[in-house]
């Protein structure tokens, strides 16, 4: 680890501690439990390719009433994917107890909990566990620069619910609620590179491959008919 600090020097003081506190599960291609490995070395593109380190993630989107979509910015000091825009909130659940629950994806569902918290600042009361619907699973890999990248199995989380905002600036730059037009406008720039908008590699894939499909049944009160946790779906960004 020393050497690694001498090589991360520059690391954000919280990003850092993250890093190296936080253990990921680490999951086979079937979503099975097989160990558990430090945030950082997860994140190593090096690790990833190497020992084929798969880890479990989530992915968070939040309607309002009025179904619009709840974005975050990713903060300039996150080691993967610094200031691109992505959906509400996507993290892991951690190697605990709480989060470990197989059972209708408790754990899953108690770590999304968890970190609309932290990084939102969303209080537990305004996004109660029961409320999420997990609609699907992806499995994908995707570098961020030379040395940082992700290879998750994400499980996705709806919730539809009116919440208190306080976003926390060490994990996000910035937040805004969209309706499906400035959703395709902000594709729209990303892809022409205007403005500098980026977006997050899952982010898109969901979007291209599950998200407007899902939008719809959400407003119409009929998510459950397009539930689908058996699949899990091996995308390329």
């Amino acid at each position: 680890m020393a050497a690694a600090a001498g090589d991360d020097a520059g690391m954000d003081a919280v990003q850092r501690r993250l890093m190296f506190e936080d253990e990921c599960i680490l999951v086979d291609e079937q979503d099975n439990v097989v160990g558990h490995e430090s945030k950082y070395n997860c994140h190593l593109m090096e690790k990833i390719e190497s020992e084929n380190l798969l880890h479990r993630a989530f992915s968070v989107f939040l309607f309002n009433s009025k179904y619009e979509l709840l974005l975050q910015q990713r903060s300039a000091t996150k080691v993967t994917f610094p200031l691109v825009w992505t959906n509400t909130c996507c993290s892991h659940p951690l190697y605990r107890e709480s989060e470990l629950i197989q059972e209708n994806y408790l754990g899953v569902r108690n770590a999304a909990q968890r970190k609309l918290l932290d990084e939102l600042g969303i209080p537990a009361e305004d996004a109660p566990v029961d409320q999420f619907t997990p609609v699907g699973r992806m499995l994908y890999k995707a570098p961020s620069d030379g040395k940082w990248g992700e290879h998750e199995l994400d499980s996705i989380l709806i919730i539809v619910r009116d919440v208190k905002l306080q976003p926390n600036p060490d994990e996000v730059a910035d937040v805004k609620y969209v309706n499906r037009e400035q959703l395709k406008e902000l594709i729209q720039k990303a892809d022409a590179g205007e403005d500098g908008v980026k977006l997050s590699p899952w982010f898109r894939l969901i979007v291209d491959n599950f998200l407007m499909r899902w939008w719809d049944h959400a407003e119409k009160g009929t998510l459950s008919e397009v539930v689908d946790m058996e699949t899990i779906h091996k995308l390329k960004e």
